[in-house]
């Protein structure tokens, strides 16, 4: 009862007084927690895949059977005949584009006829009832069509319309349920070229005896190529896969929420300095330590849970724009997938709320303590916390390093669980490094350039300089929020441009035909669309073409993550020169491939999996598991999941499935490539493909990494306005602090211009300090991003580039926007009348 009386008088009316700076505080805050909370239901809505959204409307079970290739339909009525009450049902399911507006629904193919025996008397699947005609589909209500209407869809390389027989029903929590297809098995085999084929076989066994026991009763009539597992075991693998770029987007969004807690020590320790004074008085009349550390610790548990509170709706409305921009990167990266309507369910409610209060607490507990630990005497002196921070700057430095040191032997650790937890810790402790080395920095900076800025710039520069030396603490609170955003800004943006121009030199040796044919729909990690089989033979009979390279892509599973099995000609990667190894003779890798049961992996899957050159990779293809010795690892940053490539024949001999995913077209020499490319169009006419040029390509794959890396640029702009709106007001308290000193320059013969140019140089000074601290931290910074954090996460090797032209302009930004932030302080300076502030005292 006795702090809650002593709250109102000693803290909230003051802040009363000061509400603009409170307000830029506690935005600052819910900024933070905004942003952290809008990645948390993002990434959460955009996690999922098409299948697991399915899984209600397409019937439950106990176990799925798969094979890489498709389920031979003979396994399927091996299973049927099984002795046992089981429920077997098979099922078609890939990726349609409804035409003409070219969107990506999914298609489930049903035994339409079993489906209604077993559920002849239910009302649960609209497929028992209505019109039965042979090219009938059933729709989800968000595309739009009417029962008897006509759909237009686009599956592999063929179109053709379809009529709708029914709308399916809205399945609560499966968004993709909304926009699916179905039609009956027998029309999806025709549609997509899988005659004999089944994509999965669910298995739905009784309660007893246990799913181990019928694990066992299955497995014995299922070939060793044939793989058995729980129903669900492809989702949680997507989930698995996903875990690593999620874990990298939450520490992304937690930079705002950092810096946020810097501007909550700054703005406590600045209540701490001006109440002084009342903090002297209270202890001089008995006031515990532990009540003066309450009371502060309550202070900033207004502003963590004011900003949380705040930052609930603010993360909900950023939710809306992040949501697609993480489901464009799930889906080109990984796996494909419609995100999940987003909701503020009470779990995020709950984080967002402790997040707040625990950076608003966790950051001004240093600061609290200390006004806490002062004797009443020392409470009273004016510049104690200044005088302190200047005789410890040594002191600061020294820890400061080896703070460094212990960053340095942290980035040299392996990864744990998959996930690079000591490199975070890494770039963790180099933070915490560079903020105790800040007040040296700071204070040095500002005495060896005093002079100078008198010469160059006049006495306002001078003052400016000195007037941050003295007040060195907060300055330097102040200088450590704005540059460790500006570090997470150059970092990653060294990252970026590094993975950029490692991506370019790969596509020069990657990309070497003249033309690449694929089917007409648009790209995802796990989708592999197929040509027909005719498409490779018109267009090698185009003339000019010289050679026709076909590859074939599959999506499996090893060792329980998904991953890409293809197939390419290896007497045209050699020609070419598509592929770089890490290691060994390229020419001499790629001649062997061919010869025997011979595998080539891409780096990802290497590190992923732990094996490299001369291990054996046991891969169930067709109807036994097969062992291939692996050549070589390369180099590749197109595929996240992971590849392993072998000669075309030796796929051919395991999956004899002719078709082709995509083409590589080699020209004739002297050949015209905007003339061929209109013959293979001509060429093909009839069939849903895209055919591009070299340079389009190239285009369409840095339009697709741009867009991958869109969501962390925009979580490193909320970060640096979080700390520009704490420069702004941090200024705003100095005027408030320094009225009489401003009174005095006035009496002293100051303008309002001078007035205005002493604080315009202040921010301007802070701009330059942080850039040039956020400039060195980011650069040290990005070293473990590239090669420790990037390399545990994807297992990717990124040749380390310096993007000068866009750090420049990020930085000539972040400077521009800091001076901005200095023009209304400077402002309330200019406006305050020198005869009242001096009579204040």
């Amino acid at each position: 009862m006795l702090l809650l009386r002593l709250f109102i008088p000693f803290l909230v009316r003051p802040l009363r007084r000061e509400p603009l700076r409170v307000v830029l505080t506690v935005f600052a805050v819910a900024l933070g927690v905004g942003v952290v909370l809008a990645m948390e239901m993002a990434g959460s809505a955009a996690a999922g895949s098409f299948r697991s959204s399915l899984e209600t409307l397409a019937g439950k079970a106990d176990f799925e059977v798969t094979a890489v290739g498709g389920v031979p339909e003979e396994v399927f009525a091996r299973l049927v005949a099984v002795p046992y009450p089981i429920r077997v049902s098979p099922r078609i399911e890939d990726f349609a584009a409804v035409q003409p507006a070219g969107e990506v629904v999914p298609v489930v193919g049903l035994d339409l006829v079993a489906e209604a025996f077993s559920h002849a008397n239910t009302t649960s699947t609209p497929w028992t009832q209505g019109e039965k005609v042979e090219d009938a589909v059933w729709v989800g209500s968000a595309l739009g069509k009417r029962p008897g209407e006509t759909i237009r869809l686009a599956l592999n390389d063929s179109a053709a319309n379809y009529k709708v027989a029914g709308i399916l029903p809205d399945v609560p929590g499966s968004p993709q349920a909304r926009n699916a297809v179905i039609m009956d098995i027998a029309l999806a085999q025709k549609a997509l070229g899988r005659q004999g084929r089944l994509d999965r076989v669910l298995i739905e066994v009784p309660q007893t005896p246990a799913l181990q026991e019928w694990e066992q009763i299955l497995r014995q009539d299922l070939p060793a190529g044939v793989r058995l597992e729980r129903y669900g075991s492809r989702s949680n693998e997507n989930r698995r896969m996903l875990e690593a770029f999620r874990w990298n987007l939450r520490i992304n969004s937690y930079v705002g929420l950092v810096v946020g807690a810097f501007l909550i020590y700054n703005t406590i320790s600045v209540s701490v300095v001006r109440r002084r004074g009342e903090i002297g008085i209270l202890r001089a009349l008995g006031a515990t330590r532990g009540a003066v550390l309450a009371l502060f610790l309550a202070e900033a548990g207004v502003f963590g849970l004011a900003g949380a509170l705040l930052g609930l709706p603010l993360g909900r409305v950023m939710a809306t724009g992040a949501v697609r921009l993480v489901g464009a990167t799930v889906e080109s990266l990984y796996v494909s997938s419609q995100p999940a309507p987003l909701s503020l369910s009470a779990d995020a409610v709950a984080l967002a709320l402790c997040l707040g209060l625990a950076a608003a607490l966790f950051s001004a507990f240093a600061p609290a303590r200390e006004a806490a630990g002062v004797p009443p005497v020392e409470a009273m002196a004016p510049g104690r916390r200044e005088y302190e921070a200047r005789v410890h700057k040594t002191r600061d430095l020294v820890l400061g390093i080896v703070v460094a040191l212990a960053a340095a032997a942290a980035s040299r650790l392996p990864p744990v669980g998959g996930k690079p937890l000591f490199g975070y810790l890494a770039a963790l402790l180099l933070v915490v490094a560079s903020a105790l080395a800040t007040p040296a920095v700071v204070s040095t900076v500002m005495a060896a350039s005093a002079g100078t800025l008198r010469r160059l710039l006049g006495v306002e520069a001078l003052l400016a300089s000195r007037s941050l030396g003295a007040s060195l603490r907060r300055t330097s609170v102040l200088v450590g929020a704005l540059s460790t955003a500006a570090a997470m800004m150059v970092s990653v943006g060294i990252m970026v441009g590094s993975f950029r121009q490692t991506m370019m030199v790969w596509m020069d040796h990657q990309l070497q035909a003249d033309l690449y044919v694929s089917p007409a729909l648009p790209p995802a990690g796990d989708r592999h669309p197929t040509l027909s089989s005719d498409v490779p033979d018109r267009v090698a009979a185009v003339p000019g073409v010289a050679e026709v390279d076909r590859f074939r892509a599959y999506s499996i599973s090893y060792q329980g993550l998904p991953a890409t099995l293809a197939g390419g000609e290896s007497r045209m990667i050699a020609r070419a020169g598509r592929l770089r190894f890490l290691s060994g003779d390229a020419a001499e890798i790629v001649t062997r491939l061919p010869s025997g049961d011979f595998a080539v992996i891409s780096e990802p899957f290497a590190n992923k999996h732990q094996v490299g050159t001369g291990d054996t990779l046991r891969l169930p293809l067709g109807r036994e598991v097969h062992a291939f010795r692996i050549l070589g690892v390369f180099y590749d940053y197109g595929n996240e999941r992971g590849m392993i490539v072998m000669d075309r024949a030796t796929l051919l001999k395991y999956l004899p499935d002719p078709a082709a995913s995509s083409l590589a077209v080699f020209l004739a020499p002297g050949a015209d490539a905007a003339a061929v490319r209109s013959a293979v169009v001509r060429a093909v006419t009839g069939r849903q493909v895209t055919v591009f040029l070299n340079r389009e390509l190239r285009a369409e794959a840095v339009r697709i990494f741009d867009r991958t890396f869109a969501i962390t640029y925009a979580l490193e702009a909320v970060a640096i306005l979080v700390a520009v709106m704490g420069i702004a007001g941090a200024l705003l308290a100095l005027v408030i602090d320094r009225r009489r000193e401003f009174g005095l320059l006035r009496f002293l013969g100051a303008s309002s211009g001078q007035i205005r140019r002493l604080i315009l140089f202040e921010a301007g000074l802070l701009g330059l300090l942080a850039n040039f601290a956020g400039l060195a931290l980011g650069a040290v910074l990005s070293l473990i991003l590239v090669f420790v954090i990037n390399k545990q996460s994807f297992g990717w090797t990124i040749q380390f580039h310096w993007p000068v032209a866009v750090l420049l302009g990020a930085l000539s930004a972040v400077y521009l926007a800091t001076l901005l932030a200095g023009l209304y302080p400077a402002e309330m300076a200019v406006r305050l009348v020198p005869i009242e502030v001096i009579h204040e005292e």
